[in-house]
């Protein structure tokens, strides 16, 4: 089947924004005098939006107060608003793929459990050379992935059956996705996750390098 549109994941597949979120939740982490962790760990903690990363950052105990778990999050958006691009980068390849896909006439869009407001501050920062299709990002009162009903909204407004799209991601999360909705999950393995974790939740493809996505397609 051929393979119309591609739907990405921002954080460990277009972007790496890991040491920008990590220095984040951790001054967050600080002004409740909770401890810090190496942003290696947050590799494992990032990916379910901002609310569970909180929780997962903070000590069991404090963890099972809402109303701390919220004020931690919402002092994460406020950290993450001062340095969200000082460390942030594309991944190598990731230019050339896009200018590729768009070349051949695949649609492309951005599916994140990251902000909406910030998957899209992150999309025009990074990628202002690149129309993506549609660009997806949490918001209240639509389901956050693994739950397919951004991936569908996507292929509805791109008039393509899901059929036709494949999912390209780091995570377990946006394997189930893919499969929930449909699609071909395809995952990378240059961002936080392992090539373990993805073919244990259903990667039909693992990609090395940008390029292995273009040799997929073709």
């Amino acid at each position: 089947m051929s393979i119309k549109a591609v739907i990405f994941d921002l954080d460990g597949t277009l972007l790496d924004t890991l040491e920008d979120i990590a220095d984040s939740m951790n001054a967050a982490l600080k002004k409740r005098r909770f401890p810090p962790h190496a942003a290696a760990d947050y590799r494992y903690l990032i990916g379910e939006g901002v609310v569970t990363l909180a929780r997962k950052s903070m000590p069991a105990a404090a963890a099972q107060d809402p109303a701390a778990v919220e004020a931690v999050a919402q002092a994460m958006r406020r950290e993450y608003e001062k340095r969200w691009d000082a460390k942030t980068r594309p991944y190598d390849g990731i230019a050339g793929l896009l200018e590729t896909l768009r070349a051949k006439g695949v649609k492309t869009a951005v599916l994140s459990n990251k902000p909406d407001d910030f998957t899209k501050r992150c999309v025009d920062r990074f990628f202002p050379g690149h129309p993506f299709d549609a660009v997806l990002g949490e918001k209240i009162g639509i389901p956050k992935k693994p739950d397919p009903a951004s991936a569908l909204e996507i292929a509805r407004r791109l008039a393509y059956s899901p059929m036709f799209f494949c999912c390209v991601g780091d995570s377990d999360i946006d394997m189930k996705t893919a499969k929930a909705a449909g699609m071909r999950p395809v995952g990378v393995l240059w961002g936080f996750r392992t090539a373990e974790e993805l073919s244990a939740n259903g990667a039909a493809h693992l990609c090395k390098k940008a390029a292995d996505l273009i040799e997929l397609i073709n």
